[in-house]
């Protein structure tokens, strides 16, 4: 398992949560490749840490979907199957809906604003070709959704499902995706709908929004 030598860790965090946060980072991104065996003792001593603390960091994220544990025998990441799109998609567009609706009712004009901001940034991501950036800006566009509409559980569990779906992000990164497009059409649908405190218009386009790639990804999987 080749363990990057360059990376930076936040300070100020405990062994656990550097561990955790490390090693979930690796996965998304594909440091850590679907099915590739993980060892302990090679991780702690990578991240300068005792095995206690990788142990615990694994166990989070074993709850989380990452990888798998096989007492006694191995610890793998998850792989990345087919049939996990259409589990994963479907619950993060019913959250992200119910965010749209809830923030269509008490956005500000300031917040439509820096909202249109990050969307046009997100644009000139695309037009340049920037995928990682026009990811990041897209991802930044709907958390600040999710801060505005305001509620806790939304937040979490969005926030669990992004991470997953991340994943494959990562994989078709490079690949020219025609929803990049479609979905800053419907950015700019949705940001009209806010505009408009439009609640019912600004759920459903955004579950749209959400559910149009969940095909594309399936069929290219």
């Amino acid at each position: 398992m080749p363990i990057p030598k360059n990376f930076s860790s936040p300070a100020r965090m405990s062994a656990k949560e550097r561990a955790f946060n490390q090693l979930q980072r690796w996965i998304i991104d594909g440091t850590l490749e679907p099915g590739e065996k993980i060892y302990d003792m090679e991780i702690a001593q990578a991240l300068g840490i005792s095995r206690t603390p990788t142990r615990e960091a694994l166990q989070l994220l074993e709850v989380q979907g990452f990888i798998e544990t096989y007492p006694g025998r191995e610890t793998r990441v998850t792989m990345i199957k087919k049939q996990d799109v259409l589990k994963i998609y479907p619950p993060l567009a019913s959250l992200q809906a119910l965010a749209a609706e809830e923030a269509a009712k008490i956005i500000s004009l300031d917040q439509v604003e820096k909202l249109k901001d990050i969307n046009k940034r997100y644009e000139e991501a695309i037009i340049s070709k920037q995928p990682f950036k026009a990811m990041e800006y897209d991802e930044e566009f709907h958390n600040l959704i999710i801060d505005i509409a305001d509620n806790s559980y939304i937040s979490h569990f969005s926030s669990i499902l992004q991470l997953h779906i991340r994943r494959f992000k990562y994989v078709f990164l490079n690949k020219e995706l025609t929803h990049k497009k479609d979905s800053l059409q419907e950015h700019e649908i949705l940001l009209q709908a806010f505009s408009d405190r439009n609640p019912q218009l600004a759920k459903s386009i955004m579950e749209q929004n959400w559910l149009r790639p969940m095909n594309e990804v399936y069929h290219l999987l």
